[in-house]
């Protein structure tokens, strides 16, 4: 279409040619229909035809109908020509509004991430109101944000609603016509609206997750508020029991301090419903999946260990003061019981004794005192200071001393009385009179007979007697009969003795059986744990709820976690608890009670060997939840490692009650058999370290358990030494010693190297790895070596390596050389017997057959000793002087101890003899012995 004049056409093509969006291939160019228009549309094209000058061709149309030759009367408008239904000012009006939509879905995607982005930027505050008032604005916020999503939600349906072309049958021409240019604009409301269901959808995710945060947020300022609030309060309550730490003081005193501690009590009882329910609401909040599930725990432990140490103070208080209260109750009976004592004294004046019926009323009377007195006399002061040796303070200890010598006194008065009114019962004769000094103001002031500052606390019972026979000079100055004086002092000095024996024997019956009953009270709580640990763990193995929670590999590991144990608490439940207990009343069962089962305590030797693959199976599978789920429900607070190591601090703990058992069962019955069964514990633990150590052993080609039972194993410095020969000569022997572990067994030596597997801190298990075996019946001795007497020498005969060994000390080196010594001497008496077993045999042959047959007989039994002979010839190097192989112990060992003292006479010399390890030096080859000293252990 042109335009009425042709510069405004030019512009207009210039315009749509740089716009248009597609190539352009050819411009049609419709001449207005009117006479003067098209007359000016011709000039001005011909005058500017240069300006309209195109890169493509350019068609001029006289007529609208000419436009269908190039265009489709679809394509066109019924302005044109055409058919196309279309409405230009409609068309701006929807690309106006999808315009308007695309932004508006812009713009609210955009607040929704600004708002995503201050909620996680934005601090949270620090106080519950801030945070429900936080809580509130943003849940606001979201919901405005949701009505707006709503509100743009709809506004697209709308758009796409008007975009759909009805379903009448007039208009299914019209909107296949329309179909493709309504189709791209509703994929596009259509996408815009997928895009904000999209975001709707995680919009209200995100804000449910936040929701969930903020409110589990403000629960935890509410636990952690409770929580500081009962841990103030407890601590307030510890500190107000802690003012009572003085259990000292008088009874008065003493009641008011049990009155404060029961409102204590009180108080602590509310306390502890709180922390109860604080512990709940921690719970279900860990149940529900909190975010800071590790410190609700954390705090509900500390409040379950807080409330445990609240509930044990208040208990050990009350004890204590209880005790106290008692004490002052025994001290204030006593006071009573001497002042009534006085009392009586005072009032057994001499003129009522004139006739036996006085006599036996005053006797009557005596008797009556002393029956009540009875308890506060016969206490034992040592069963008291046990009973009451916690709270004693100074001054309640001086209370008591001074008590009991007034007790003691009083006693000793009325036992004399009671013997002058039993003679004069008897022989019905005036008594002698006996005074008490100032009964009138002992009546009067109820003052005792010794105050602190008369009698000492260290002073004896006959001391305090002294200053009270102060008063009695008329009632030993009428005394007739000197002798009956110096046989009541000999009398004295027995009865101290024997009071002194007694006290000292009540002290060791007590703390026997203070050991005692630490042995059966640890033995009921061992029992205990060990039951605990089978049911709360290795029971919960079999359980199929707790499968889940449990590796597959593990549930197969069982027996190999927890070993033996089920064996050993069997044994202590059924059998060894119940035969402590029978000891209680007599100590001198426990001896025999361990020796009748000591054969049942080598089960913890297959425990301990079995305790290195049982810890490497706990390091593999500790943070398995299954454990955890057990000591949760078993609210230990140590796991299961602390309780399988109980079996071994046991077996190790018996030994250390024995031993203090036996320091005070001396020259008592059953100490023999104490001493047995200390033995054999100990010899037990040392059998149990062998067989750890045995274990341990690598690289030995055979069974261990065939060289016999292990006798010692130690660590030591060894050199390896070289015979020289005529024809062979080995390399020197090296000066750095090598650092060994030998095994002494009672058929061989072995060394090893000792190494020290990977892992940390006590995960850091020995090994030993194999280097050298030493046959015990090839194996020579030489026990002094020059340069150190802590070496010694161990050699094959006819061999030429020999072994210098040496110790860390002296006793060290002893020790094994006797135990060395014993073994060759045993194994000599069982060659001895051996050989003395094949003469006998021989000679009885030798009468039985004829002399011919006899020689023949003979020649064959001493070629088959031969090799015997040879083998043991070639081990001992025996001089002349050596005359019997059965001398005793001490014999062999004084010769070979005692280097020093080599017989001034020439003494034949061995031929076969050793160098040291620093042969190729000649002052430091070790001194050749003779014959006599050289080697003669078998």
């Amino acid at each position: 279409m042109a335009e009425a004049t042709p510069p405004r056409g030019k512009m207009r093509f210039r315009r749509n040619a740089s716009s248009f969006p597609g190539n352009l291939h050819l411009v049609l160019v419709l001449r207005p229909t009117s006479f003067l228009q098209r007359t000016f549309t011709d000039i001005g094209f011909r005058f500017s035809q240069e300006d309209f000058m195109l890169k493509l061709p350019v068609v001029m149309l006289s007529s609208v109908s000419d436009l269908l030759t190039y265009i489709d009367d679809k394509q066109l408008t019924t302005e044109l020509g055409g058919t196309l239904q279309y409405c230009h000012s409609e068309w701006i009006t929807f690309r106006n509004a999808i315009e308007n939509f695309a932004l508006t879905v812009k713009d609210t995607a955009q607040m929704l991430q600004s708002f995503g982005t201050e909620l996680a930027e934005t601090e949270l505050p620090g106080d519950i109101p801030a945070i429900e008032e936080i809580l509130a604005i943003r849940a606001e916020r979201y919901h405005l944000l949701k009505k707006d999503i709503t509100a743009v939600t709809k506004e697209g349906k709308i758009l796409l609603t008007n975009l759909e072309v009805p379903d009448a049958e007039g208009a299914v021409s019209s909107r296949l016509e329309n179909h493709q240019q309504t189709s791209g604009d509703w994929q596009t409301i259509n996408k815009l609206l997928t895009q904000v269901h999209d975001m709707e959808i995680a919009f209200d995710g995100f804000w449910e997750k936040h929701q969930l945060k903020m409110e589990q947020y403000l629960q935890l300022w509410k636990f952690e508020q409770d929580f500081q609030e009962l841990m103030s309060e407890a601590e307030l309550i510890l500190n107000q029991q802690a003012e009572l730490a003085d259990v000292t003081g008088t009874i008065a005193q003493v009641k008011q301090k049990i009155k404060k501690l029961e409102n204590l009590d009180e108080n602590s009882q509310d306390l502890l419903a709180k922390a109860r329910f604080v512990i709940i609401h921690g719970h279900r909040l860990a149940a529900s999946h909190h975010y800071a599930l590790d410190l609700i725990c954390q705090r509900c432990n500390e409040l379950r260990y807080l409330s445990d140490i609240l509930v044990n103070e208040i208990r050990t208080k009350r004890i204590q003061l209880n005790r106290t209260f008692k004490m002052h109750k025994l001290l204030q009976q006593a006071r009573q019981c001497c002042d009534e004592g006085e009392c009586l004294l005072a009032n057994q004046e001499i003129d009522k004794f004139q006739s036996k019926e006085d006599a036996q009323k005053a006797l009557q009377d005596i008797e009556n005192f002393l029956e009540m007195a009875l308890p506060f006399i016969n206490y034992d002061p040592e069963t008291l200071q046990y009973e009451f040796g916690i709270i004693l303070s100074p001054e309640l200890k001086v209370q008591m001393q001074t008590i009991q010598l007034k007790l003691e006194n009083i006693r000793s008065i009325f036992e004399n009385q009671q013997a002058c009114f039993r003679n004069l019962t008897d022989k019905h004769v005036r008594p002698i009179p006996f005074v008490v000094p100032a009964s009138d103001n002992l009546v009067r002031s109820r003052a005792p007979f010794f105050s602190p500052t008369q009698v000492g606390v260290g002073y004896s019972f006959f001391q305090a007697c002294k200053l009270f026979s102060k008063g009695k000079k008329t009632w030993t100055q009428n005394q007739s009969n000197t002798k009956t004086e110096a046989v009541y002092g000999c009398q004295e000095k027995r009865s101290s003795a024997q009071s002194s024996n007694l006290d000292n024997d009540n002290s060791l019956d007590i703390l026997k059986n203070h050991v005692l009953n630490e042995l059966i009270q640890t033995e009921r709580a061992y029992v205990r744990e060990l039951f605990t640990v089978l049911l709360g763990y290795r029971a919960e193995m079999d359980n199929p709820e707790m499968f889940v929670l449990m590796p597959p590999l593990l549930r197969s590991k069982r027996d190999v976690l927890f070993g033996n144990m089920a064996e050993i608490y069997e044994f202590h439940n059924n059998i060894f608890m119940s035969s402590l207990e029978n000891c209680v009343n007599a100590p001198e069962r426990v001896g025999p009670c361990f020796l009748e089962r000591k054969d049942d305590f080598q089960m913890y030797a297959k425990y301990c060997q079995n305790k290195p693959r049982s810890e490497a199976i706990w390091k593999k599978y500790s943070e398995c939840a299954f454990f955890q789920e057990c000591q949760r429900k078993l609210k230990h607070r140590l796991g299961l490692d602390s309780y399988l190591l109980k079996p071994v601090q046991r077996i190790t703990k018996y030994q250390l009650l024995l031993k203090e058992l036996l320091k005070y069962s001396k020259d008592c019955v059953g100490s023999v058999e104490l001493k047995e069964a200390l033995d054999t514990m100990l010899d037990l633990l040392k059998s149990v370290n062998d067989l750890m150590h045995q274990t341990a052993i690598n690289g030995y080609i055979g069974n261990l358990n065939e060289l016999g039972k292990m006798i010692m194993q130690g660590a030591f410095s060894v050199w390896i030494g070289h015979k020289k020969g005529t024809t062979k000569m080995k390399d020197f022997a090296r000066f750095k010693p090598m650092q060994r572990h030998l095994f002494l067994y009672e058929k061989a030596i072995i060394f090893c190297k000792r190494r020290v597997e990977s892992g940390e801190g006590g995960d850091r298990y020995p090994s030993y790895s194999f280097k050298h075996c030493l046959k015990m019946d090839e194996l020579g001795v030489t026990e002094y070596v020059k340069g150190d007497n802590r070496k010694f020498e161990i050699w094959y005969a006819g061999k030429e390596e020999v072994y210098i060994v040496q110790a860390s000390n002296i006793d060290m080196k002893m020790m094994w050389l006797k135990e060395i010594r014993n073994i060759l001497l045993k194994q000599q008496e069982l060659l001895t017997v051996k050989k003395r077993e094949q003469h006998n045999q021989l000679t009885e042959q030798n009468h039985l057959s004829s002399q011919q047959n006899d020689e023949g007989q003979q020649g064959a039994f001493i070629g088959a000793e031969e090799p015997e002979l040879e083998h043991i010839s070639t081990m001992v190097e025996v001089g002349e002087s050596i005359t019997s192989v059965q001398a005793e112990e001490n014999t062999v060992w004084t010769e070979m101890s005692s280097p020093a003292k080599v017989s001034d006479e020439p003494e034949k010399w061995s031929s076969n003899y050793f160098y040291s390890s620093y042969d190729g030096h000649e002052e430091e080859r070790p001194l050749m012995k003779p014959e006599s000293e050289m080697a003669v252990l078998f």
